[in-house]
């Protein structure tokens, strides 16, 4: 059976929210599914329908995001929901074909998406491509090394996070593109962000910001909202919540993580969604004392191999050729001569002898620098031709630091 598929409009919004209410099995707060709806690109949303019901639904946030070198436009997939009653009908390959043929045709060559299920996303040629941690730090075993730099010149000023709205936006538009995965932010994503209604606290409290500056300006911010208790005994046994720390340069981001650690009547913190290689590895003195646990994150599909291949930075020299496999894109399906140096690179198709064999998901995992296609020829995934050819093309595709959008879109 076929499910014909559009985009939808505004006033479709409900039976489109119904999708994601069921598959999610979700009952959103009205606030949280107004905010969802500000930023619906609604052109860039698509519905499967069954006669007059909406079957399946998917939609995309126009991105740009930081890649090895620089930034791309990437469609950023959200909201992808089948019915219950529909489900194994076809209706999410349709529907994930549809979309990933709509972004080709945008001009976009690379997708990004968040995975509710980690099963179901290679089918359709997505890769893993970002990790994160979860910390969970005790303060009293939180001390830093002796080196820990610092600046005499900073200070520290607490204020409202919506009072310096401004300032935290401009922090982080001078730090977006140091990291692959990061990505330039909307007015409605900071809204989001920012929101301090109860439904927001769930009982953690209100959102609080700490900056550090110089005469110069803001240097670096955090977010957090601290949860208070007692233990048994009344003694203070708060939990401190951090949601987001940006910093410009060393000395302001151990200062901030200082603040927090150090918050009076708390004795642990909790960071969700930390990169895996997050410097305050580094700066703790007893990293034994970390608990962290680890989670995937950013899964990345090459939609156009050639175009996103040559848009991106490499860290050594490449030459290879490529023999692509990809039954849901088959304009990648073929070998491709990938060329990239320091100062450059090209992906073009060829019909020479491909030196390895790989599907389109591992060069997804690979893209923004963390791929796994060592472990991934050692586990029987990928074909290698030609001995060593798949170290060098996993060297060249290597970056630091690691990717991290370090925001849910």
């Amino acid at each position: 059976m076929t499910y014909p598929i559009r985009p939808i409009d505004e006033s479709e919004w409900p039976a489109f929210a119904g999708v994601l209410e069921e598959a999610f099995g979700w009952t959103p707060h009205p606030t949280q599914a107004g905010r969802f709806k500000a930023e619906t690109e609604f052109d860039r949303t698509l519905a499967a329908f069954d006669g007059d019901t909406i079957a399946g639904v998917t939609s995309i946030f126009s991105l740009t995001m930081t890649i090895p070198g620089g930034q791309l436009p990437v469609a950023g997939v959200t909201a992808v929901s089948v019915l219950p009653s529909h489900r194994r009908r076809g209706v999410l390959s349709s529907l994930m074909r549809r979309q990933l043929t709509d972004i080709r045709e945008r001009g976009e060559s690379v997708a990004a998406l968040y995975a509710s299920e980690a099963l179901i996303y290679g089918r359709y040629g997505y890769g893993r491509a970002a990790s994160e941690l979860a910390f969970r730090i005790h303060k009293h075993a939180s001390a830093f090394v002796r080196e820990a730099p610092q600046d005499p010149s900073l200070r520290l000023r607490v204020a409202k996070p919506a009072d310096v709205r401004g300032e935290l936006e401009k922090l982080f538009a001078s730090v977006v593109t140091r990291r692959p995965g990061r990505y330039e932010r909307r007015s409605q994503t900071w809204d989001g962000l920012l929101a301090d209604e109860e439904f927001d606290q769930r009982g953690a409290g209100t959102l609080r910001s700490i900056l550090v500056e110089d005469d110069g300006g803001v240097r670096g911010y955090a977010l957090f909202r601290i949860k208070s208790s007692s233990d048994d005994n009344g003694v203070p046994d708060g939990t401190l919540k951090l949601y987001e720390l940006e910093a410009a340069d060393p000395a302001a981001y151990a200062l901030l993580w200082r603040s927090v650690l150090d918050r009076d009547l708390v004795t642990k913190l909790e960071a969700g969604g930390r990169p895996v290689d997050d410097p305050l590895i580094a700066l703790l003195a007893d990293q034994r004392q970390l608990r962290a646990s680890w989670a995937d994150e950013l899964w990345v599909r090459l939609v156009e191999v050639d175009r996103a291949l040559s848009s991106r930075a490499y860290a050594a020299p490449v030459d290879l050729v490529v023999e692509v496999e990809d039954d849901v894109c088959p304009w990648n399906a073929r070998r491709w001569r990938l060329t990239a140096d320091l100062s450059g690179a090209e992906c073009k198709p060829v019909e020479e002898e491909p030196d390895m064999t790989l599907p389109v998901a591992a060069l997804g995992s690979a893209y923004l620098g963390d791929g796994l296609l060592g472990e991934q020829l050692d586990a029987g995934l990928l074909r290698e031709h030609n001995p060593g050819s798949v170290r060098r093309l996993a060297t060249a595709m290597s970056w630091s630091p690691k990717p991290w959008a370090g925001l849910t879109f």
